[in-house]
């Protein structure tokens, strides 16, 4: 499915509804086969929307009904508008009560099932045939919110109803009191009845010929939804375009914009959107968890899959998660607490190195990608969409690895020193201590701070160089470690969280 959003000057329109900022733009859609159908993309906080207009309704919008059976229709007031519409007519004329003007955008005009032309003769339920042109107001005023109308269609009132348009302006302003209870204050010159012109418009047909009604076609939630530019499952990028899938199994198909700049626009709003929706759901997920387990980042990532037999690398969709000491790899996001324990891929991060990979390291055209490399498990090739949200990955990360280590407190790996069997000890208080395992006898310590490098061999033997608390002096230290690339990780996790807690501004350094 493509979408083409259409070149405008304005080319998203924004509505601003209490809490809710909704924003549309015409678009084309089309299947990437068939000839693209001019739809409208409507998004607001939680769903993004494709609409068809309606154009049955598009036709007979100003077009009355051809028979003249009674109808009924329900219509909710409006806080300001009212029920949107004019009347005229009524007993002491010799006439039945007549809409003569339905206000656009308004109540009346909504229903799509009113007209100009339209006698009504009951009000919830009680007949006002025999009411004057006052009473009726009045009972039209005091209807409620929701107003049941049974009116008939008139055709032979049209040409009284258009009859004099400044005498008409006078009498529905006059007798209104629909469209704007403020309708007679002072200085509000565009609402005079002297002015001669409405608020909304000179006739009726001007105001109805400009709505359109829209339908539904495609509806995609935005909680935890997924939005790629790449051809999916590829390291392909769509010029100037993108897709949008929900939990679902909803998808936009391809969204295809004029320029890079409308482009941008439409991925900040909905991201954005996504993104308040997902931290949403994070706190929510946190209230059941401690605070050693607490999440720090969930979102969408694409994983490289290396295919042995082709010589191309494929991606798939994974959803990424930091949770205490843990990163989770998901194939579909958690719905519920008891999915976070069932996730497949785990890593302790305080075990896992994380590192943005520079540019002319990338394996091929995806951008903004990162690798996750825990001992004993296949590193882990990700991307995600833009720089801005691999700067929120990165961010959550070392706050996911400070937190881990505050909690994990210190940890202790077997090694061979000076050709004993001895224990290295990481203690988040205390720094790096050496005790042989017979013993127990701490044999030397050292703070974090005086760690001054580290050489190893790629396999077991490594070097701590130390220097001397009064001196300039460096003391190396030299032992063996099965586990060297789990020591490393779990090093470079303290000394990160170390450099965190002395500095506090290197967490917020890395937020975007």
């Amino acid at each position: 499915m493509k979408i083409n959003i259409t070149k405008m000057s304005t080319p998203i329109e924004e509505k601003i509804d209490q809490k809710l900022k909704v924003r549309t733009g015409m678009v084309a859609v089309s299947d990437g086969k068939s000839k693209p159908i001019s739809m409208r993309i409507y998004l607001s906080m939680e769903v993004l929307k494709l609409q068809r207009e309606d154009l049955e309704q598009a036709v007979n919008h100003n077009k009355p009904p051809l028979d003249s059976k009674e109808r009924m229709i329900q219509i909710t007031r409006q806080k300001v508008g009212g029920l949107g519409l004019s009347i005229k007519g009524g007993a002491e004329h010799k006439l039945p009560v007549l809409i003569s003007r339905i206000y656009k955008n308004q109540a009346a005009e909504q229903c799509g099932q009113l007209y100009v032309g339209d006698a009504i003769i009951k009000v919830n339920g009680e007949y006002i045939t025999a009411c004057n042109h006052d009473d009726a107001v009045n009972i039209l005023r005091n209807a409620g919110d929701i107003v049941v109308l049974t009116v008939k269609h008139y055709r032979a009132a049209k040409p009284f109803l258009q009859r004099n348009v400044d005498k008409e302006e006078k009498l529905d302003n006059a007798t209104n009191g629909e469209v704007d209870e403020e309708w007679d204050l002072p200085n509000r010159r565009s609402i005079s009845p002297k002015s001669g012109h409405s608020r909304h418009g000179s006739n009726t047909s001007a105001c109805s010929t400009n709505l359109k009604k829209w339908i539904d076609v495609i509806t995609v939630p935005l909680m935890m939804a997924y939005v790629t530019r790449y051809i999916f499952g590829t390291d392909k990028l769509r010029r100037n375009a993108f897709e949008v899938r929900g939990l679902n199994g909803a998808r936009t198909g391809i969204i295809h914009c004029d320029d890079s700049a409308i482009l941008s626009q439409w991925l900040k709003y909905i991201t954005d959107n996504i993104t308040g929706l997902t931290n949403l759901q994070m706190k929510l997920y946190n209230r059941n968890f401690g605070v050693g387990e607490r999440i720090e980042y969930m979102g969408w990532v694409n994983e490289a899959v290396s295919n042995s037999n082709q010589p191309w690398q494929s991606y798939r969709p994974r959803f990424l998660a930091l949770k205490g000491p843990d990163l989770l790899l998901f194939e579909t996001p958690p719905c519920n607490i008891g999915d976070w324990s069932r996730c497949a891929l785990t890593f302790k991060v305080y075990q896992t190195m994380f590192r943005v990979m520079r540019e002319s390291e990338n394996v091929d055209e995806r951008q903004h990608c990162f690798l996750a490399q825990s001992p004993g498990k296949a590193p882990r090739y990700l991307s995600v969409e833009t720089r801005q949200e691999l700067l929120r990955v990165e961010a959550a990360w070392h706050t996911a690895v400070c937190s881990a280590v505050t909690h994990l407190k210190c940890k202790t790996f077997l090694v061979t020193y000076n050709g004993r069997s001895a224990g290295l000890t990481l203690d988040w208080a205390q720094g790096f201590s050496l005790s042989y395992e017979c013993s127990g006898e701490i044999i030397w310590r050292f703070k974090f701070s005086q760690l001054r490098g580290s050489s190893d061999d790629g396999k077991s033997r490594l070097k701590l160089h130390f220097q001397e608390l009064d001196s300039i002096a460096i003391e190396t230290k030299e032992l063996e470690c099965p586990q060297l690339q789990n020591l490393l990780f779990c090093m470079h996790a303290f000394l990160t969280a170390k450099v965190a807690a002395v500095d506090p501004t290197f967490l917020t350094s890395t937020i975007p």
